[in-house]
């Protein structure tokens, strides 16, 4: 066993998790609605952004939620939490282009338009 098995091991025991047929740990289905229920929480607080006034926070707080709820979703019921890192990087990496084309355009049209 390799210290990154090991590492990945110890990793595991803070999660519920359950032995598979293959000897690696699965997380259970609890954990599984324990992840639905906060993304649908974190659902309701963007779509409270457009029915209460943020303000200046309006974006900077879609933006934090939309993060949260990519590594949710990629981490958990894509599997990649319990997969190898360079994964974790290709998504990170993904992640990171998206937020940065976004924000460009976003200063684009708001900023750079009546120039």
């Amino acid at each position: 066993m390799s210290t990154t098995d090991t590492t990945d091991v110890e990793a595991y025991d803070a999660l519920p998790t359950e032995p598979d047929q293959t000897g690696g740990y699965h997380p259970t289905e609890v954990l599984y609605v324990k992840i639905a229920i906060i993304l649908a929480l974190i659902t309701a607080a963007e779509i409270s952004t457009y029915l209460v006034d943020w303000g200046p926070a309006h974006l900077p707080a879609l933006m934090v939620m939309m993060v949260v709820k990519f590594a949710l979703v990629i981490g958990f019921f894509m599997h990649l939490r319990f997969d190898n890192r360079i994964f974790t990087w290709v998504f990170i990496a993904g992640l990171a282009l998206a937020v940065a084309v976004y924000i460009v355009m976003i200063t684009t049209f708001r900023y750079w338009q009546n120039l």
